[in-house]
């Protein structure tokens, strides 16, 4: 038996409306494919990546995170997070390809074994890819020696996770697609069917869950960067524990797991669409800038990550225009010439951010931004 899917109350139905309604103008807008769509996409990846690695203790900058993502080299990362990066990124790269793998898709215990080898691999000593052997225990965000939830016992989890696999492909099939990945995520972390990357492999298994449906692009549905932001980890934290109990208990009313779920894709889709609103806007402003300045419109593609507050990098943006080494190389020097970029390091360790003119293009286009809704407060 697994936990299983409540029954939704009229305010989680209002509110999957709203993030569905959320969902449905940024479809439209991506349809388009404006032309700074890939490095938005890339940006939400690297958010989602940092976050849920930093959620196991595995900090890095969404800068790193994008550098691994671009064959770069990170400038602040430790090797040890590096490692846990650059298997988290395997792993969600196929979660995105497997977005269009057809309808002949099925999930079975190849795929998440496989899934959770390229995540834990570089971790021989822990059984990547193969179920535990013996028991596990979660520790308490409080106390690393007082175990929280202990999990069910190893012989148990053949089976749990042949019930959870006919599940995620037969059942509840009419369940709106967030309650079908949160409830995919609770089930599976809670069975924790691996010896470590449990957390990691769950919040996956959601996105993966969302890719599959195709309605979007997953990394615009993850919830990840949201969960990874401090008093967000604690309440994820929390309310695991509220529902999961401190043992396998899938009698339990998940309820109250549903609805933390509901709220943190309802802000995670105001924040992708806010973004989305911005970086369509600051395009045009930063075209309508440099063409001001004599500068050909692809200089944009290195402006717009510095308009975010990203660091750029020179190659980065040659591989995003589409650049020379020499086209590349005049348009940086033209625009920290300009003031629209600053310079930091030396030789191959050099990134550029927002100079001083790039201030009043951020102020301009953020001007008409409002405060984030609450996805269960009070309606006026």
């Amino acid at each position: 038996m697994l936990y299983t899917t409540p029954v939704l109350d009229a305010d989680d139905h209002r509110v999957l409306q709203e993030i569905q309604a959320m969902r449905g103008r940024l479809r439209h807008l991506l349809r388009a494919q404006p032309r700074w769509t890939g490095q938005l996409r890339r940006n939400l990846t690297a958010r989602a990546i940092a976050g849920s690695n930093t959620i196991e203790g595995y900090a890095a900058t969404v800068d790193d995170v994008e550098a691994l993502l671009t064959g770069e080299e990170p400038l602040e990362t430790a090797d040890r997070t590096r490692v846990e990066l650059e298997g988290y990124q395997r792993a969600m790269t196929y979660i995105q390809a497997l977005a269009d793998a057809g309808d002949g898709f099925r999930y079975d215990a190849g795929l998440l074994n496989g899934l959770h080898f390229m995540m834990q691999g570089h971790h021989l000593d822990k059984r990547p890819g193969r179920w535990r052997d013996g028991p596990v225990y979660v520790t308490s965000p409080d106390d690393p020696l007082v175990a929280a939830y202990t999990a069910p016992p190893a012989e148990d989890v053949p089976a749990l996770m042949g019930e959870l696999i006919d599940w995620l492909n037969d059942g509840d099939l009419d369940a709106p697609v967030h309650v079908r990945a949160s409830m995919a995520h609770l089930n599976l972390v809670n069975v924790h069917p691996w010896k470590d990357g449990n957390g990691r492999m769950s919040r996956a298994l959601s996105t993966l869950v969302f890719a599959r449906e195709a309605v979007m692009p997953p990394e615009f549905s993850s919830v990840e960067e949201w969960l990874g932001r401090g008093q967000n980890t604690y309440g994820y934290y929390r309310v695991l524990q509220q529902v999961g109990g401190p043992h396998w208990s899938p009698e339990r009313d998940t309820h109250a797991w549903i609805r933390f779920c509901l709220e943190a894709h309802h802000r995670q889709a105001q924040q992708a669409q806010r973004r989305t609103d911005l970086l369509a806007r600051a395009w045009i402003h930063l075209g309508e800038e440099a063409a001001r300045d004599g500068l050909d419109e692809r200089v944009v593609f290195a402006l717009l990550p510095a308009f975010w507050g990203s660091k750029v990098r020179r190659t980065v943006y040659q591989r995003d225009a589409e650049l020379s080494d020499q086209q590349a190389i005049r348009d940086i020097r033209e625009l920290v010439r300009r003031g629209w970029l600053t310079a930091h390091g030396q030789a191959r360790a050099r990134t550029y951010a927002a100079g001083p003119r790039m201030a009043p293009a951020q102020e301009a286009v953020r001007q008409s931004v409002e405060p984030y809704a609450e996805p269960y407060g009070p309606r006026g």
